[in-house]
């Protein structure tokens, strides 16, 4: 059974957790949260795999997921990368930020995010049993997507691209 770690509003661990138990609870744990953009400033989302067990088919940033126990945030999100996207770049962790979203099915994000920006120009080669589809875009298409049809994107997502945006000078080439 894989297992999250469960943290304080300052991360501090407070112990492990069943990941879907840490779900259907709505218990705050640790999260990683990458976004990789290209050197035309357009962030690479992807589609969640249909078999997801909550927030399936919805647009997201390039991948997320839960360090295991004694993994450190960089490095799950490096591990991530590759097992998502197929994808292996250069990770910086540029802010943390907290959220809370009911994801349906009985399900309830309360993470710690870590967020990791990357810049690559490759192709992914998706994991098809994680990765739906895949696509580059612009920040501003993306802002207007996120508004106008709020529904087809993750929780995360949408609570967090303020604070991605209010990052450029991270992403932007310019």
């Amino acid at each position: 059974m894989e297992q999250v770690i469960l943290v304080d509003a300052q991360d501090r661990e407070i112990g492990l957790m069943e990941k879907m138990e840490a779900h259907r609870r709505g218990l705050m744990h640790r999260a990683v949260s990458v976004f990789v953009f290209n050197d035309r400033e357009e962030l690479l989302l992807q589609q969640r795999a249909v078999n997801k067990y909550h927030s399936a088919q919805k647009w997201s940033n390039t991948c997320c997921t839960h360090p295991s126990p004694g993994e450190i945030p960089l490095i799950a999100a490096q591990r991530r990368l590759g097992e998502e996207m197929g994808l292996t770049v250069p990770l910086t962790e540029v802010f943390t930020f907290s959220y809370h979203a009911d994801t349906g099915n009985g399900f309830i994000e309360n993470e710690f995010d870590h967020v990791f920006f990357g810049l690559s120009s490759q192709s992914p080669e998706p994991d098809p049993n994680e990765v739906s589809d895949w696509k580059w875009i612009t920040m501003e298409a993306l802002k207007y997507g996120l508004i106008r049809n709020h529904e087809e994107y993750s929780p995360w997502l949408l609570q967090c691209f303020d604070k991605v945006f209010k990052h450029k000078s991270e992403w932007s080439v310019n």
